[in-house]
């Protein structure tokens, strides 16, 4: 049997972190094929390896090292476009390539609260892929767009979306201790984060708030009715290179044992379990019963970056219950989360 030939994608911003991050987790995917990269105008025409300060802890994969940077506009590009742009640069770029017939597949800001694109989990929301039908791009020409969440709300989500199935969330508080890497390259100096903790990334809090709502909504005919539980959030920038950590209290709406919800987290599979994924990760929800567990540097790779850990589960004096959750930022929280969500697109026979 011949093989079926891949994809080819283009990435918008390759050389930043996240766009590095594509590249990597692109590498010997069996559906996708990195064919076009683009970045700022400073990188146009030069090869990929002179222009990326490659940070990722794999080599460049010899075929993209040698590959040309190309002007980031629709001519020329494939359909199927991952964005990893920052979100002034998205407002104006990720609409000219939607209008211009591609499916971008966006790790930005920029359009996740659009109430006509979906902010899409494949576990938790798969089914606001409806909202894309909306969209004057996908009227007009045939392209859409898609975004993934915050990568600090994004394991939250995860972690929360069992519990709100099988109890109802009432509340939420919760304090982030958030990764340099999330911060992108150069990130913060070296003399503001060693050594020290910084209580401040601008729109962070805002963006868990909103995200959050959004994420655990109900699809009702052609709008996102939000979650109604409230979530209270402080974040933090810590001196750990990847992983997101987590400390999270809850009030739910129904009774609930310890065993109950643990029960719930290594249980739950999901909306999208049976599409079998390449990139969804067998166990979206790994419960650790050590008492000093999860941790970044032990924990962050659990299914190839895309589990979402959780822990420490114990009674809460003020709601009811709180526990730590652990999340990879650049895998789960950015490139990974539009790479599955590609895969959820492919599937369900948007990308032909």
């Amino acid at each position: 049997m011949a093989k079926t030939a891949k994809i080819p994608v283009g990435i918008l911003g390759a050389t930043g972190m996240v766009g590095q991050r594509f590249i990597q987790l692109l590498e010997r995917h069996p559906w996708f094929e990195v064919a076009w990269v683009a970045a700022s105008e400073r990188s146009f025409g030069k090869s990929y390896e002179e222009a990326a300060k490659w940070k990722m802890k794999t080599p460049i994969p010899r075929r993209i090292a040698s590959m040309q940077l190309s002007a980031a506009e629709p001519k020329g590009a494939p359909k199927v476009i991952f964005a990893a742009l920052d979100a002034d640069i998205a407002r104006e770029m990720e609409p000219a390539f939607a209008d211009a017939g591609c499916a971008v597949i966006s790790n930005s800001s920029a359009f996740r609260m659009h109430p006509q694109v979906p902010l899409v989990i494949p576990e938790i929301n798969a089914d606001h892929l409806k909202l894309i039908e909306l969209q004057s791009w996908r009227r007009e020409s045939g392209g859409f767009m898609v975004t993934n969440s915050n990568c600090s709300v994004m394991g939250l989500a995860i972690a929360l979306a069992p519990l709100q199935k099988a109890f109802g969330i009432e509340s939420v508080f919760a304090v982030t201790m958030q990764a340099i890497s999330g911060a992108g390259y150069p990130g913060v100096a070296s003399m503001d984060i060693l050594g020290n903790v910084v209580p401040y990334i601008k729109n962070e809090e805002e963006k868990m708030q909103e995200e959050a709502g959004k994420l655990l909504g109900k699809l009702k005919g052609r709008e996102i009715v939000p979650a109604e539980f409230a979530i209270s959030a402080h974040c933090n920038r810590v001196a750990v290179e990847d992983g997101h950590t987590e400390s999270i209290s809850i009030k739910l709406k129904k009774r609930a044992t310890s065993e109950k919800i643990i029960a719930a987290w290594r249980e739950y599979r999901g909306m999208v379990y049976d599409l079998k994924l390449p990139f969804a990760p067998a166990d979206p929800i790994f419960y650790d019963e050590r008492p000093d567990r999860p941790q970044p540097r032990l924990d962050i790779e659990r299914g190839h970056g895309m589990t979402v850990s959780c822990g420490r589960l114990r009674p809460c004096s003020l709601l009811d219950w709180k526990f730590t959750m652990l999340s990879h930022n650049t895998i789960r929280g950015a490139a990974g989360a539009a790479l599955l969500n590609a895969e959820l697109l492919k599937a369900r026979g948007f990308l032909g």
